[in-house]
């Protein structure tokens, strides 16, 4: 038998390290959880933390959001009830009191710390990309720092999330800024040479990969999966001012990282 230690060590035994909930009567919101016998959570396809199963078969939700909003159900001996928000509702709901945490991801942002708490298990970054083969100066790089010089030209989507990011970050080379195409990123000025580099979101630039062939990204480690460029937490959300609720959501979340960590990476691989 495997003593438990080595099963720790190894990260296996999340299960076995989570906390368990508090007493009746040391939060009203656990209180009012078990009264009704359901956890309600606040859905909305985020992928890959969070992805809708549309087949009519199997497990309506999965990712790693709903993983662990399954262990919080667990944990607390009541089933999950999800209640449909939308992109402008799904952070008012909470105040509400129509849910008891959001789990369709949210980036952590000062704005919203202000009105809500989160319990952080993810983040969300860029990755920059270009050409592959060995004649483009985007190969030449052999990391991020490599492309803010000023042989390189850098396009980017007019108005997107990184214009600003891209200024700052890389004062030094040429910047091509482009009217939005619809698409996750400016690829057309990638292959058509009017650019040696762009940025994407890491998730997106999976997908960019398979569809387009040819391309590398930066930083190069995990597939760029891991990069901390542009970097923003990404989590669940909960009402303020409930101390001891938000304190056991993160002590059973930091128990089970790794497991949120490898279904990250899982539904990041089966997506197109």
């Amino acid at each position: 038998m495997v003593p438990m230690v080595v099963w720790c060590l190894a990260g296996l035994c999340a299960v076995a390290q989570a906390q368990p909930a508090p007493a009746a009567g040391a939060s009203p919101r656990l209180d009012a959880i078990r009264k009704a016998g359901a956890l309600r959570v606040g859905v909305l396809q985020n992928a890959p933390w969070l992805v809708e199963n549309t087949t009519g078969s199997g497990a309506p939700w999965s990712g790693p959001a709903w993983l662990l909003a399954e262990e919080y159900a667990r944990l607390l001996g009541v089933r999950l009830r999800t209640v449909a928000v939308s992109h402008e509702t799904k952070v008012p709901v909470l105040a509400a009191n129509q849910v008891d945490m959001t789990i369709s991801p949210l980036g952590e942002t000062p704005q919203r710390l202000n009105v809500v708490d989160f319990v952080t298990y993810s983040t969300t970054s860029v990755c920059m990309f270009g050409r592959a083969d060995k004649a483009a100066p985007f190969a030449q790089a052999a990391s991020v720092d490599d492309l803010n010089r000023p042989e390189v030209t850098i396009a980017y989507f007019t108005g997107s999330a990184e214009e600003g990011w891209i200024r700052t970050r890389f004062p030094r080379a040429q910047l091509r800024a482009v009217a939005s195409s619809g698409a996750t990123a400016p690829v057309e000025e990638i292959m058509a040479r009017r650019a040696d580099a762009a940025p994407i979101n890491r998730v997106s630039w999976v997908g960019l990969q398979r569809k387009v062939k040819g391309l590398a990204a930066l930083p190069k480690e995990n597939n760029c999966q891991s990069s901390a460029e542009k970097a923003s937490p990404v989590g669940l959300a909960v009402d303020k001012n409930q101390p001891v609720y938000l304190d056991w959501l993160r002590q059973v979340a930091r128990a089970h990282q790794a497991r949120l960590n490898a279904d990250e990476a899982r539904m990041v691989q089966a997506m197109q």
